[in-house]
């Protein structure tokens, strides 16, 4: 299973409202999005309260997501907005939608472009991972496998 189908699981969760599937969207996603707002603000303190007031907006616009693009692009988007408006209402310059556009919701840390990887090693590989991890949580007694679950 692609990231982008467990995202649409995890997202159809939440809409159906299963509160613990978006805290699984938030572990996912909170270092990423934290990279992200640093390259606009700067004090760190800052960019975990832009960061958290992200995932508040994202979880409130949730039941209208359609999925039409990937769930990391739509929080990067809701992301920038937010960095964008912290910054107008602190009284600092904001990047133009040139500087920093969606297409880069697919970039790392370092700027390259993600590249497709879906090899038959690389999805052999994938799915090798996920089969081990399951048999690994599934040997985990009930109470440990709900915590992880």
């Amino acid at each position: 299973m692609s990231d982008r189908e467990v995202d649409q699981q995890l997202v159809e969760r939440v809409q159906r409202g299963d509160k613990q599937a978006f805290g699984l969207l938030v572990a996912k996603y909170q270092r990423k999005l934290a990279r992200l707002l640093s390259r606009l603000i700067r004090d760190p303190a800052e960019v975990e309260d832009v960061a958290q007031e992200t995932f508040i907006k994202a979880y409130r616009a949730l039941p209208s997501f359609r999925g039409d693009s990937a769930f990391y692009t739509w929080l990067y988007r809701i992301g920038i907005n937010t960095a964008k408006n912290f910054l107008v209402s602190q009284g600092r310059r904001a990047p133009t939608t040139t500087e920093f556009d969606s297409e880069q919701a697919e970039t790392f840390e370092d700027g390259e472009q993600l590249r497709d990887i879906n090899t038959p090693e690389s999805v052999l590989l994938s799915k090798q991972i996920g089969e081990t991890v399951n048999c690994a949580v599934e040997a985990l007694p009930d109470e440990l496998r709900t915590a992880i679950v």
